[in-house]
This record gives structure tokens, sequence and C-alpha cells, in this order.
């Protein structure tokens, strides 16, 4: 346990938590005394404010990927973002042709497919090897002639691996196809470029980096060939792709987060290394412990293991001092093994013992290093066994 009596945290790819200066910034866009007003109110000063701000913070959301600020489009988070992008391009082309995605999706992605799918819409799901990786040579075995759209995550959810991005998506290019890319565990952690990296589209969730839960937003590249039908109607906000008021309390905090983890990204990173390395080696030790994904193409701060012998929702339960999870939150109440995991090749039995360890700004080496050693234990007891 903390100091303040709560669990050590240590699930940051679920959520993190909303950083000081984003608060404030927030807190600004409520109140009366504050810019509160509907950023669509044009008549007054009032509505020009807040109009003012949302249109700062989409400048930073497209500094920290790279893009043109009129390229980003709010919406209300990556899930959002996912389905606009998908739903959107092929009801665009009338829901026809194919579209290639991967095997270990986030299921904000595999959903809106299988939903196209039974529309009409050819699907095929790559799988990703036994490192957890999406190769681009098994992306372009499943292309077709008819291919209209790749939706390929930056980063895993659960296991934190890397996918070769910049090589799919010259591979895309190549062949005149829409490249969709979840990044919402990626930016704010890797540096992207996308006047460099030829995406189409892309999706990104602020409370991934400190921002508040429930905004977000998708990139959707200027002259992109195939752009994407709205999804939400009533007004025709954010250039005609996603109608509703803007939420600009939530809007200027994702703009702050934005621009903190630009300020931070190294410094962020070049800590995790240290204390990711510190986490992996200490968890690894443990008898039975194996690492699922890849050693090296992957976010330092994530780390994903099972252990053998000891099912994982008993040994998340016995780490009452730890805040931590068996794969995604969003499937958290679904018990049954991880598609990740079994998508890598892994067992049933190894995929109902692992575990997802994620790191954050506030994250200590000591916390670390209690984090192990309880995790040791916990093991050792569920096995009958003692460490004494």
């Amino acid at each position: 346990m903390t100091a303040a009596g709560k669990p050590i945290y240590l699930d940051y790819l679920a959520t993190t938590p909303v950083a000081e200066e984003v608060a404030q910034a927030m807190f600004s866009c409520l109140t009366y005394e504050g810019d509160f007003g509907n950023p669509a109110s044009r008549t007054h000063s009032l509505g020009w404010q807040a109009e003012h701000r949302v249109e700062l913070a989409r400048g930073q959301v497209a500094d920290l990927v790279g893009a043109d600020a009129r390229e980003i489009i709010f919406t209300s988070g990556a899930t959002e973002s996912n389905n606009l992008a998908l739903k959107g391009v092929f009801e665009r082309l009338g829901f026809v042709g194919h579209c290639v995605t991967s095997a270990i999706e986030h299921k904000a992605v595999l959903d809106p497919v299988n939903l196209l799918q039974k529309r009409g819409v050819g699907v095929s799901f790559v799988p990703a090897n036994k490192e957890g990786v999406v190769g681009v040579d098994a992306i372009e075995r499943h292309l077709r002639a008819d291919t209209k759209l790749v939706s390929i995550m930056y980063v895993n959810n659960e296991l934190g691996t890397i996918n070769p991005i910049p090589e799919i998506a010259e591979l895309c290019r190549s062949h005149g196809i829409t490249l969709h890319v979840d990044a919402a565990q990626a930016a704010g952690k890797l540096a992207i470029d996308l006047q460099a990296l030829p995406v189409d589209l892309l999706s990104i969730s602020a409370h991934k980096f400190y921002g508040p839960k429930g905004v977000g937003a998708l990139f959707v590249r200027r002259g992109c060939s195939v752009a994407p039908v709205a999804q939400i109607h009533g007004g025709g906000h954010e250039r005609g792709f996603r109608s509703g008021t803007l939420a600009t309390h939530q809007i200027v905090g994702m703009g702050v987060a934005a621009e903190l983890s630009s300020q931070r990204m190294e410094d962020d990173q070049a800590r995790f290394h240290i204390l990711g390395r510190q986490l992996l080696d200490g968890l690894l030790a443990i008898d039975g412990a194996t690492l699922n994904g890849s050693m090296a193409q992957r976010l330092p701060q994530a780390v994903n293991v099972s252990f053998s012998g000891v099912g994982g929702e008993a040994l998340i339960a016995a780490l009452t001092d730890l805040a931590v999870s068996s794969g995604s939150a969003c499937n958290s109440a679904v018990m049954k093994p991880s598609h990740v995991l079994l998508g890598i090749g892994a067992n049933r039995s190894r995929a109902d013992s692992a575990i997802r360890f994620s790191l954050g700004r506030q994250t200590t080496e000591e916390e670390v290093s209690h984090a192990v050693g309880v995790v040791a234990r916990a093991v050792a007891l569920l096995r009958g066994k003692s460490l004494d």
C-alpha cells in the first residue's frame, strides 16, 4: 500500500491520473468566472473565448502527433474514433470491398469490423507472431485486389508490443490502400510524426496520457482518398465529421496533456527504461514466470507475465497491495482467456495466468521493488509453497 492507504497503481495502460496542470486548465472552463461558453456560440465574446481555447487545444494535440490542426477531429475517445474511421470509411464505399486487420486488436476495432463483416464487407484477420507483433509480410499476404482499408494498432494494449507502423504505412501507400492506426497506447509514449508517416486515419484517447476520460481525437489526413462518413449527426460540428456541442473543459484538458507529453516524452521514456527493466528482471526471476510478447519490440513501461500453476484471477485477488490487471480494462468483466494471448499462440493455462503490469509518471523504484516482492510471495502462497 502507498502512504495514503491506496494500492500501488501499476495499471497505467488502463488509464492514467489527470495531471495537475490538466485539472487546473479544465477547471478554468467550468465555472461562471471561467471560459464556460459554447464554442459554437459565435455571437458573443464568451463563445469566441471558448472557441479559442478549443482551437488552442486542437493545435496542441496536432503537435503531439505531427499533424495539421485542421486534421484533428475531437471525439469522446479512441473507441469512438475507431468506430468513425472503420464504419465511416465503409459507409462511404457502400459497404463493399475488403478490410484487413489483426487478430489481436482492441475490441474497439474488432467489434466494428465484425459488424462490417455482417453488412457484407470482406474481412481478413492477420495473425500476430509469437512475439505479439503483426508483421508487414503477414499483412501483405492478406491483401486483395479489392482491399480498401487496413486497420492495425500501433501498440498492443495488453502486451505493450509495438507494430512496425512505418513499414506497414509504406506498404499501404504503395498499394493505394487507406491505413487506419489505433494509436491509443502509442500517443504520448512514442514519437509520432504524421507529416512523415503516411497514415490516413489515426485514433487517440486523452486518458492514456494524463488527460481526462471521455475525450479523444481522430486524425483525418487532408485529401484522404476515402474520408469517413459521420456516424453522429446533429449540427455538423467538427467539419461535419462529428456533431455535438464540444466539451470545452475536456478538450482543453486533452490539449494541455498533449503538450505536457510532448515536453516530457523523452525524459519519461528514459525513466521507464530503467524502471521497466527493474520490474521485468524481478518478475522473471520468479520460478515459472514467462514474458508474453517481444522482449525488445515493446514499450518499456509495459510488462505482461504468466505464472505457471497459478490462475490470473486468483493471483490478482491475492495482490491486494497492487492495482494490476489480467488484460484489457474493457474486457475485465468477461471471464474468458485473453484473445490477445491466445492469438500469439499461448495455451489456455498460460493465457489464464497472465498479469499485465504498467508503469507511469508516479511510479517509484521503491514501489517496483515492493511489487515484485508481493507478487513473488503471492505466487508461492498459491502454489502451496513458502519463500522462508
